[in-house]
């Protein structure tokens, strides 16, 4: 029977409050005529900035709440309670929390490829790879960058084997909160929201000090206004907003590598007016190595800091709206990213700059510029420094919005599993963590430390700061893989069962994990007693220590407080949680038809998805 013209105003028009019978189960229903009043522009704006509770990082449901509390008495605990129960934490509940997160999944294959070939590219490899070089020298500086890049080519092929399986609120919190200690989790959760607040000023002092390339005469206040102004209205915009940027900023910093790489290969042969081929002859005066062993080791904190960002990947996972199909692509592009991005433009970079350049970024120099803009400088190109200078403000830009974005998505997540201060935890009604991204933000403000005289010292507290936070971040990640795969085969589960398995294996994350290991102890020498050590006073020699292992006084302090508070102990491998959050993606009915469709690619194409 067609709906009556009745039924069609009703389901139109909304219902007039006073049409509801008091006292009575039956509704005289009588519809509003009148013509809603849009809402004004401003109103819009101001209404989007409220609290809409159904739109958390995580959720906050009874409920679920509930449930944890009857699992709990069902079963035994995961973490023996010891003491007061006020402080007992509930990691069955933290992983229901963060299993079922709100964020919206609207990032698409393209923002998250282009996040991973691209979103981490700023002053780690076009500002602070200058430094490396004078420290280290060219062949210190190829080998650290291969050295790291090997290493972290392992961890984010298990960070995508976990995200794909785990697509959870917090990934590498909460991947150590379930596979390896919850105060470790909680330790880690704080270490890398750290990473990315201190990361922001540090991306905008270098920009400062690029801008000091044009002009080393303007307030360099003025420009930390402006690119911290950007920053922030970017992050205003949402998860959307955010992508989009990305996208465009990872593109134009992939085009100007590649074109670096190219004019670099051709001022090496000598192909422009008035240029002789260069070959090698850098290699072997000054030289390839500076300072020696220790030289080696004084560069792996920068060029950590320089591949920080390549997780957020997994970070992205989680907003992604397939990241089955999404993820391993953008996964496998990271390994081109470090061949191509870092390998080959930093061994160019060796092969046209000496490391006793004076204009490299070097304490007492008073012009700071990017070896990069050296190299063009050095052929005699008068514009191309300035457009170089351009792509790193824009390189600078990207990696402070990415670092806003990581910082407020991890204290949001933190805030919901009370492992943060409750304010963090608000998300407006277009889904933002506002409270997070303005704590985030005015981390910012620390930027305006750029007009100090001696601001290559602060550049280099923050470097150390954030740089050797990664190298925790990227061993509690392979650890946990290594955990997750010992749970995964003790439950009698077969690898076929994972959505995405890591090209390197478990054996990839022993040697992710030895690797960060051995960064760190160098990091330890190296603080300890340093290139000139018998030259520098007490003082000067404290003060390097704790400049090269800043963030370990940091997550060993977060962990331990966190355990005796807590009461948490080591989660052992039959007490895993594996199911929480776990997607299935129905792999039976998908792997039949992926192989399906394989059978008909030509061998080139079988090549070309094995890599890409």
């Amino acid at each position: 029977m067609p709906p009556s013209n009745r039924e069609i105003e009703m389901n139109i028009f909304p219902i007039k409050e006073d049409s509801l019978a008091q006292g009575s189960s039956y509704t005289m229903r009588e519809p509003v005529y009148e013509e809603a009043v849009p809402p004004r522009f401003f109103d819009r704006i101001v209404d989007g900035f409220r609290r809409d509770p159904s739109q958390r990082i995580t959720p906050e449901d009874p409920l679920d709440e509930i449930h944890a509390t009857e699992v709990t008495q069902l079963h035994r605990p995961i973490l023996p309670r010891r003491g007061s129960q006020s402080h007992y934490y509930d990691v069955r509940l933290a992983n229901l929390q963060t299993a079922q997160s709100h964020l919206a999944r609207k990032l698409k294959g393209r923002h998250l490829q282009m996040i991973a070939i691209g979103g981490s590219i700023g002053s780690g490899l076009f500002v602070t790879s200058g430094r490396a070089l004078q420290v280290g020298g060219p062949a210190s500086l190829l080998m650290a960058y291969l050295f790291i890049g090997c290493m972290l080519y392992c961890t984010v092929q298990a960070l995508g084997e976990l995200a794909v399986a785990f697509p959870v609120a917090g990934s590498f919190s909460a991947y150590s909160t379930r596979f390896l200690d919850p105060s470790w989790g909680f330790a880690m959760g704080w270490n890398y929201a750290l990473q990315w607040l201190v990361a922001l000023p540090l991306e905008i002092i270098a920009a400062s000090v690029t801008i000091s390339y044009w002009n080393p005469d303007l307030n360099k206040a003025i420009f930390v206004t402006i690119f911290l102004t950007a920053v922030v209205g970017i992050n205003l915009f949402g998860i959307k907003g955010y992508g989009e940027a990305e996208f465009i900023f990872a593109i134009i910093k992939v085009i100007a590598v590649i074109g670096f790489i190219l004019l670099g290969i051709v001022l090496n042969i000598g192909g422009v007016p008035g240029g002789g081929y260069i070959g090698i002859s850098y290699w072997q005066q000054p030289g390839a190595f500076h300072n020696g062993f220790k030289g080696l080791c004084s560069v792996f904190v920068t060029s950590a800091f320089a591949f920080a960002g390549t997780e957020l990947v997994g970070l992205a996972a989680a907003e992604t709206a397939n990241p089955r199909k999404s993820l391993p692509t953008a996964i496998k592009q990271v390994f081109w990213r470090i061949t191509l991005f870092y390998i080959v433009a930093l061994f160019l970079i060796g092969l046209l700059v000496p490391y006793d350049d004076p204009r490299l970024l070097i304490p007492g120099s008073e012009t700071a510029a990017s070896p990069f803009v050296i190299a063009i400088e050095n052929a005699g190109i008068e514009v191309l420094p300035s457009v170089m200078n351009v792509v790193i403000l824009i390189a600078v830009l990207s990696v402070g919005n990415s670092s806003v974005f990581g910082s407020s998505r991890t204290l949001a997540a933190l805030a919901d599993q009370n492992q943060a201060p409750k304010i963090l935890s608000y998300v407006d009604r277009r889904g933002r963590p506002l409270v997070s991204i303005v704590v985030a933000s005015s981390m910012g403000l620390l930027a305006y430390l750029a007009n100090l005289n001696e601001q290559s010292v602060v550049l280099d507290w923050l470097v150390a700061i954030s740089g050797l936070s990664s190298i925790f971040t990227w061993a509690s990640i392979c650890l946990a893989h290594i955990r997750f795969r010992r749970a995964w085969a003790k439950r009698g589960h077969s690898l076929r069962e994972l959505a995405f398995k890591s090209q390197c294996g478990v054996f990839g994350s022993y040697l992710g994990f030895i690797l960060n290991l051995l960064v760190l102890v160098a990091q330890f020498w190296v603080g300890a007693w340093p290139v000139d050590w018998g030259d520098q006073s007490p003082s000067d020699l404290a003060q390097n220590f704790f400049l090269q292992f800043m963030a370990v006084p940091v997550v060993v302090v977060s962990y331990v407080a966190h355990r005796y508070f807590a009461r948490t102990s080591f989660i052992k491998v039959d007490d895993m949680d594996l199911d929480t959050g776990r997607r299935d993606f129905n792999l039976p009915i998908l792997l039949t038809q992926e192989a399906e469709e394989r059978r008909g690619w030509p061998k080139w194409k079988r090549l070309y998805k094995f890599l890409c």
